[in-house]
């Protein structure tokens, strides 16, 4: 058996912060898309500039949110008009799935995401969907 020491077991896993673009590279109202091993995210920026990271892929039947609608703090998706909450990832009633979310950070003009330590790997592979590395910069520990 194995027994954790409460340093250890008391430890959270400390997220990697990977910046991904430009605030303004990303359209009002609309999104960018960056290419990630485990599958597109979709970036998404509101009328008000907040910035919301998503699996860009609809829990409905898969579509790209990220050629959906974006109002308020809401993506439609385009094929069978499912509302997702950008905040959430969870589809508005009367719809249920979920859209996997990732936390997302504004320095200065600049987005970042966060990456658990176990997709540190993954996370340097990031690319936008024109191809240019996303991971130009990982920045580790990007303080708060």
């Amino acid at each position: 058996m194995t027994v954790m020491t409460p340093k250890t077991a008391m430890e959270p896993c400390q997220p990697t912060w990977l910046h991904v673009c430009d605030v303004n590279a990303i359209p009002r109202l609309g999104s960018r898309v960056l290419t990630h091993a485990t599958g597109d995210i979709a970036l998404f920026r509101t009328e008000s500039d907040s910035v919301f990271a998503l699996r860009d892929k609809c829990p409905h039947k898969g579509g790209a949110l990220s050629q959906g609608i974006v109002h308020g703090e809401k993506v439609t998706c385009p094929l069978h008009a499912w509302n997702i909450d950008l905040t959430t990832g969870e589809a508005c009633a009367p719809d249920v799935g979920c859209a996997q979310r990732f936390p997302v950070r504004i320095e200065a003009g600049e987005v970042y995401l966060a990456f658990d330590e176990t997709a540190r790997d993954d996370a340097a592979a990031l690319t936008d969907a024109a191809g240019s590395a996303g991971a130009a910069g990982v920045a580790d520990g990007i303080a708060a």
